[in-house]
């Protein structure tokens, strides 16, 4: 099962999110030029918490929208520009992300938190080349912070350098115990070395915290299913997921328990909202797994 494992996972990515549909906006709906300075003073708390909403509503597409909005006014505002960054990465929309943070004043910061946005957003462009020292940089910004080092074991995961990924992500976990976006990651990088017991025992304290998401859940199916545990797999995909997305991941993982026969893949996509470090779930099917970054 351990050689199932690891060719099952070796192919781990990174979770990208589905964009909210966007919404356009009336062709006589007043723009913030028509508006006098009481009303555009009254416009931009409104438009800062529309985009707030969206993004924690998982309309990314949405937040992205509203957040180019205001960046479109203040561009030299850091955390909207941030905001812009990560909701276009949430929707998919990578490269968008990254061409925001290499441009105008942002080309300049050198700041951990800009780093790590910059890093991630080469992670889930697939550009590892530039995700590893961006992210090594923002490390040493700020050697404390356990989102940089996750961030920094996922590119060791994508690298096939397990043992430094576990590395990261202990280092992590000893700034902050029993996080469960690390411990969903360490659990998967513990799966794809083949050492399944401990990844399944990670993951059930992953899945133990009282901040534990749906992906983390299904994450934890997919390694019981692997354990040969379909029954156990079976609950844990009608615990989240609607009827018909939860029959399709349950064939799936009874596949999964005869690696002699071919696994048939989903045919429709499990949909939960993920994980996001420092913010906070739509989840990609399995397989692969997603790590959180």
């Amino acid at each position: 099962m351990a050689r199932f494992t690891t060719r099952l996972l070796g192919t781990v990515a990174v979770s990208v999110l589905l964009a909210g549909c966007a919404v356009p906006s009336s062709p006589h709906q007043a723009t913030t030029t028509d508006l006098t300075p009481t009303e555009k003073a009254n416009v931009e708390p409104a438009l800062r918490q529309a985009a707030m909403m969206s993004e924690r509503n998982a309309s990314y597409g949405e937040a992205a929208q509203h957040y180019a909005s205001l960046h479109s006014k203040y561009p030299q505002d850091k955390q909207i520009t941030l905001a812009l960054a990560r909701n276009l990465r949430f929707a998919g929309n990578p490269q968008q992300a990254i061409a925001v943070l290499n441009s105008g004043a942002m080309a300049q910061a050198h700041d951990a938190l800009t780093l790590l946005e910059l890093g991630k957003d080469y992670l889930a462009a697939d550009q590892l080349n530039l995700a590893k020292p961006t992210l090594e940089r923002a490390k040493a910004a700020a050697p404390l912070n356990w989102e940089i080092l996750s961030s920094l074991g996922v590119v060791y995961d994508y690298e096939g350098d397990y043992e430094q990924a576990q590395q990261q992500y202990d280092a992590a976990l000893f700034l902050d115990p029993e996080n469960p976006t690390v411990l969903n990651n360490k659990a998967l990088s513990l799966a794809q070395q083949g050492r399944l017991d401990e990844a399944v025992k990670t993951m059930q304290i992953a899945t133990d915290q009282p901040s534990a998401s749906a992906q983390a859940r299904q994450n934890l199916a997919l390694l019981m299913a692997l354990k040969g545990d379909s029954e156990a797999a079976e609950r844990l995909a009608r615990k989240d997921l609607p009827p018909a997305v939860a029959e399709a991941n349950i064939e799936y993982y009874k596949s999964l328990s005869k690696p002699e026969q071919p696994p048939v893949k989903p045919t429709q996509k499990a949909r939960v909202k993920p994980e996001v470090p420092s913010s906070d779930e739509d989840l990609p099917p399995p397989p692969p797994p997603p790590l959180d970054y």
